[in-house]
């Protein structure tokens, strides 16, 4: 199956802890800054945390997540590790019977910063292009000129506020306050400065220039240019002033000419080195296992929608399916294999006392996976034929009759159904060419492109 299972499922709960509360002037920095960065749909999921967590304080499991953003755990997994990597959002895990989450929201930096980070400046150069980098840029810019004539005559604090000796004890300290925690990514650095500092001299460039935060830039205009010690040290004698002193300006300016001079004129852009989709162990051989990747990855909200052909399902339906995972805290896989069977074995018709009776079957069998659920469905299917039959209106004539005839027509099953394992079909079955037509029909129906992680 799918490495997303060791790392997110719908079941799986959450908190969502805000470290004070966001600001108009956060959201803009993130739809003008951060959107063009990770995109539209982990802005999305940004944005709902951030709502939820406002008000929210109990746990919740990530298929109230599916239902609000209407997108598979598949796309919610690539929406968080987007944010995780840009530094909006740290995720901590709990591993227990019930795996347990804590979304940590940061806020997004200022545009000061932002636009210093030779990485996420250059990012976002390089997907939305000189002309709007400016005009974002110059949107953020703070003038603060003061006009000609004026003197500042603003006091310290020494000169209002003296202390006074008194023995009137010392504040306890309070570890815990809110605090705007910086937003900043991080980086696996493996930049070598021992080398670095092996081929520059003291003279000319002083150890004590050297800061962290020169050593950051250095470190992340290494990645960007994907250069070593030796290309940096030429930027660094060319950034270097001649007071001896390194700034971040400088340095990125001298990277810059560097890099046109003996690369290339037109600037490195950023891509997405790896997938963040759930990666495949073992790529589905079957149909049978292109089902059931779809079962596990689909909400049933996205299940109803397939069966009928594209079209948003009923509030009663969608009501239904809700009360089966989040009130009697059924695995959505197994929910959407019961949706299939129930819908296409009765017309198209949710019967809720029908699905609810199946349901209680199903958790008194502890199944959790949805191919537990189809091989149940199999293994029951008569008696489910005759909870079926219990439940019409005509079951009491039908029964009182006695009628011997069998039913007009054939009703039709899931596809899954008549696939177990792949196994070719017994022996004893008598082939049926009209039961091979419908199953095609079905096939088509489910839309299964739509829960492969595509």
């Amino acid at each position: 199956m799918s490495a997303l299972y060791k790392e997110l499922q719908a079941a799986d709960s959450f908190k969502i802890r805000l470290p004070y509360p966001f600001s108009n002037y956060d959201r803009q920095l993130l739809t003008l800054l951060y959107q063009p960065l990770i995109g539209a749909e982990a802005v999305s999921f940004y944005m709902t945390l951030w709502a939820e967590g406002e008000e929210a304080k109990e746990e919740a499991t990530h298929y109230t997540l599916m239902n609000i953003l209407g997108i598979p755990i598949a796309k919610i997994f690539e929406a968080r590790i987007q944010l995780e990597a840009i530094g909006l959002l740290r995720t901590y895990r709990k591993d227990t019977e019930n795996r347990t989450f804590i979304y940590d929201l940061c806020p997004p930096l200022d545009p000061k910063s932002f636009f210093m980070d030779p990485l996420l400046s250059m990012f976002l150069f390089s997907k939305i292009g000189e002309s709007a980098y400016r005009k974002v840029r110059d949107r953020f810019m703070i003038h603060t000129e003061i006009g000609e004539g004026f003197e500042e005559v603003s006091r310290t604090f020494t000169d209002i506020y003296q202390p006074v000796h008194a023995k009137a004890g010392y504040p306890t300290e309070q570890p815990d306050l809110q605090e705007r925690k910086n937003g900043s990514y991080q980086t696996d650095s493996d930049f070598d400065f021992g080398l670095l500092r092996q081929g520059l001299s003291e003279q000319l460039v002083p150890k004590r220039v050297l800061t962290a935060t020169i050593k950051d830039t250095i470190a992340k205009l290494a990645f960007l240019y994907s250069w070593g010690p030796l290309d940096m040290q030429k930027v660094i004698l060319l950034a270097i002033d001649d007071d001896y002193k390194l700034t971040t300006d400088g340095i990125k300016k001298a990277a810059s000419e560097y890099y046109k001079l003996t690369v290339a004129t037109t600037a490195p852009q950023l891509v997405q080195a790896h997938k963040t989709e759930p990666k495949i162990v073992e790529k589905p051989k079957t149909r049978q296992d292109e089902l059931i990747l779809y079962l596990e990855s689909a909400s049933p909200v996205e299940v109803l929608r397939d069966i009928a052909n594209g079209k948003e399902p009923l509030p009663a339906d969608v009501q239904l399916a809700n009360q089966l995972v989040m009130q009697y805290g059924m695995e959505p896989a197994v929910v959407n294999v019961l949706l299939q069977y129930v819908l296409l074995r009765t017309d198209m018709k949710l019967t809720k006392a029908y699905v609810e009776k199946i349901a209680s079957h199903w958790l008194r069998k502890n199944v959790t996976t949805a191919k537990d659920a189809m091989e149940l469905a199999r293994t029951e299917h008569e008696q489910y034929v005759k909870w079926k039959s219990e439940g019409s209106p005509t079951a009491a004539s039908r029964s009182t009759a006695k009628s011997s005839r069998k039913p007009v027509r054939e009703e039709k099953l899931p596809e899954w159904f008549y696939q177990k394992d792949e196994a070719p079909a017994g022996k004893g079955e008598p082939k049926n060419d009209k039961l091979e037509v419908e199953k095609q029909k079905l096939l088509a129906k489910l839309a299964l492109k739509k829960g492969k992680g595509d």
